[in-house]
């Protein structure tokens, strides 16, 4: 029974000795792949400038009229899921927001 009671001290001793180790080894295995979120974050989530709102809105403007011309229809399979995952991210993201905004699920109809 005194070789289990004794068994967390030595736990915890083997653990403070390492403790340094595991530290330098969790931010070296982490360094690099922080380095690549960053580099994509700043890429990604970073606001449109004001150079890119005219194209934006020349996008939405083709959009509308290869809608209207029934161009649409001769959307690839790969295109289309592309599109429609596109427009489920952005459906999700503006949800997430008004979750947020508005402090909690209650009230929604989830």
């Amino acid at each position: 029974m005194e070789r289990v009671a004794a068994k967390p001290g030595g736990l915890a001793q083997r653990l403070a000795a390492r403790g340094p180790q595991l530290l330098s080894a969790a931010l070296a295995y982490s360094k690099p792949r922080l380095a690549t979120f960053w580099y994509y974050a700043k890429v990604e989530l970073a606001p449109p400038t004001p150079a890119e709102i005219p194209r934006a809105v020349d996008s939405m403007k083709a959009m509308v009229r290869a809608f209207q011309s029934g161009r649409l229809a001769q959307l690839t399979v790969k295109e289309a899921l592309r599109n429609g995952l596109v427009a489920t991210e952005v459906l999700m993201w503006f949800y997430i927001g008004e979750i947020i905004g508005k402090g909690g699920l209650i009230g929604y109809n989830v």
